[in-house]
């Protein structure tokens, strides 16, 4: 079976059960503050998952891209991923643990063949917090799953992603890609592969750290579509199905190396690449901080492993495939092989720098720990590049040492980052509530005081991170702002707060908005939407957007408040980033 046929079936499958279509996001969560990146389908629908009616209704399914960075590590094995697309259904307040349980098991078994004696499932254990899950484990055993295939996990439990929110015991569904099928399941043993889950969001954790029942119940659903291929094909390798293999050819063709003996190398650039080119589609560029920085990181491992098998001047080359694959998908090609050809030749050119300070070195017995860690930090050396220049030369290296002044630099940079690659729901409290509205209103204002750029009609928004105490806010700009503008914009900003205009949600389809003067952020997104959100502030005078919320009803609710830019910067070419806030006044 193939992506699209996969794709097709799953989408098909639920469409009967009454489920309605809804798009693809971008990987750039437009709500969630919590993440860089969208990492599971549930993110574009958070609004819904809180209570908020979706105008599609309480069954949905589709496919949604994603990126998980907390996997970058990882990948170089068979099942791996930092990109990948990730197939759900979900109930909002509708069916519950009985029909997802069962839906599961019909499409696995009778609409995808496969046999349900490799099937087994985990099942949460309890704890202190929660009781046992007997109910979803009963369930499976009416279907005729046997106790030695069903395993309690206290692990088999979802969320919330901050201090409060929904939250509940999940299922997973795992698949036996061995030879001789274990009589007994024990999810230690990796040819059992997880292939979907099954959240079912049945409490919400209160600020105490005490769980209520929801009174709302969610089913979220996900499964991994490269695995799951990889299970149809037969082949515990997800780079042997068809969401790979053009890739992997491409990078033997170039290298002029197979794929067996070199599979982690291959694996990496393939992945890495894959995810680079998604990325740079969905607006993001190569910089030094936050997804900008993942971006450079995925673009510069690539390059480096490309270098274990003798490419270099490649990820053009490799992205090509990726345009090919993913036909169903609309790339700004131009941009993307730019971005790759421009931090390629970056980090090429830093290697050669690293390569003179290297030398310095020569005539040393052995490089210590923070040297090492020097040409990693500064120059993009990584620790196995200076291994392996130090064994041409016969020199030691201190990487014992190396690992120290790494693991105290990560220790900084996770207390810097805590929370950022948590995935789950935004903080919807009052205050990241009022700066969520206050970014409609910079964007409006934004709008009215920056004089565009040649060729841009618009001034868009490219991505918000919004927390209780800032909002970051990122747009389509080509250079800094100047202090006039910037007080400007405050002045237009607050002037509107003092206002205190209404703000109204209304319900209309895509082209009613359009018509109605309404912008977007990722207009792709709500194509297949029947009905969509707009927010209209001082009845569409200061601001008509599409948006999905969290928003005050009026801008009275910001009065008491100082809208203030605090900081800019550049964070990619033509996007700008600034960090605004809401100061309470005296």
């Amino acid at each position: 079976m193939e992506r699209k046929e996969l794709i097709e079936k799953f989408i098909k499958f639920f469409e009967k059960k009454n489920h309605k279509k809804v798009p693809n996001a971008s990987l750039i969560p437009e709500n969630d503050p919590t993440v860089l990146f969208t990492t599971a389908g549930m993110h574009p629908l958070v609004p819904y998952l809180l209570g908020q009616s979706h105008p599609q209704g309480k069954r949905l399914v589709g496919i949604q891209r994603c990126v998980r960075t907390g996997d970058i590590d990882s990948v170089g094995d068979n099942v791996h991923h930092t990109f990948f697309e990730m197939l759900g259904n979900w109930s909002l307040g509708d069916y519950f643990k009985e029909d997802s349980i069962r839906w599961s098991f019909e499409f696995l078994t009778e609409v995808l063949g496969l046999d349900k004696n490799k099937l087994a499932v985990s099942v949460f254990s309890g704890n202190k917090d929660a009781p046992r899950d007997n109910e979803s484990a009963k369930i499976w055993k009416s279907i005729g799953f046997s106790d030695d295939k069903i395993v309690f996990l206290e692990d088999n439990w979802w969320g919330p992603a901050g201090q409060t929110g929904p939250c509940g015991p999940d299922t997973e569904i795992f698949y036996w890609t061995g030879e001789e099928i274990p009589e007994k399941f024990d999810p230690s043993d990796k040819r059992w592969v997880e292939i979907w889950n099954n959240v079912f969001m049945e409490y919400v954790k209160r600020k105490d750290g005490s769980l209520e029942l929801s009174p709302q119940k969610n089913v979220d659903t996900g499964m991994g579509l490269e695995r799951t291929l990889a299970v149809m094909k037969g082949t515990y390798d997800n780079y042997k199905t068809d969401s790979w293999e053009k890739i992997i050819r491409e990078i033997e063709r170039i290298s002029g190396k197979e794929y067996e003996g070199h599979e982690k190398s291959m694996r990496i650039i393939a992945d890495h690449i894959k995810a680079a080119v998604f990325m740079i589609n969905d607006g993001v560029f190569p910089g030094k901080s936050e997804r900008e920085y993942v971006l450079r990181r995925l673009i510069r491992r690539a390059v480096r492993f490309g270098r274990k098998i003798g490419i270099k001047n490649f990820t053009q080359a490799v992205a090509v495939p990726v345009f090919e694959i993913y036909d169903d998908y609309r790339f700004d090609r131009e941009k993307i092989m730019h971005e790759l050809k421009k931090e390629e030749s970056l980090f090429l050119e830093r290697i050669e720098k690293g390569m003179r300070v290297f030398e310095k070195f020569a005539d040393s017995e052995k490089i210590d720990g923070k040297t090492a860690f020097l040409l990693y930090q500064s120059y993009g050396f990584p620790i196995e590049l200076t291994l392996e220049v130090a064994k041409e030369r016969g020199l030691e290296v201190d990487r014992e040492g190396f690992l120290e002044e790494q693991k105290k630099h990560q220790e900084i940079s996770r207390t810097a980052t805590a929370g950022k690659f948590k995935s789950g729901l935004a903080d919807e409290s009052e205050a990241t509530t009022r700066l969520h509205t206050a970014t409609h209103l910079l964007l409006a204002a934004l709008n009215r005081v920056l004089e565009k750029p040649p060729g841009l009609k618009e001034i868009e928004q490219r991505g918000s991170n919004i927390t209780a105490e800032r909002a970051r806010f990122d747009f389509t700009f080509d250079r800094k702002l100047t202090d006039k503008e910037i007080q400007k914009i405050e002045e237009m900003v607050n002037g509107w707060i003092r206002e205190g205009s209404d703000v109204e949600r209304k319900e209309m389809t895509l082209e009613e908005a359009r018509k109605f003067g309404a912008s977007g952020i990722f207009e792709e997104k709500y194509k297949q939407i029947g009905k969509i959100s707009v927010y209209v502030i001082g009845d569409g005078k200061i601001s008509k957007e599409i948006c999905s919320g969290p928003h005050v009803k009026s801008l009275k609710e910001l009065q008491g408040y100082r809208f203030k830019i605090a900081k800019q910067k550049s964070v990619g070419a033509g996007v700008r980033r600034v960090k605004v806030v809401l100061e309470k006044l005296a």
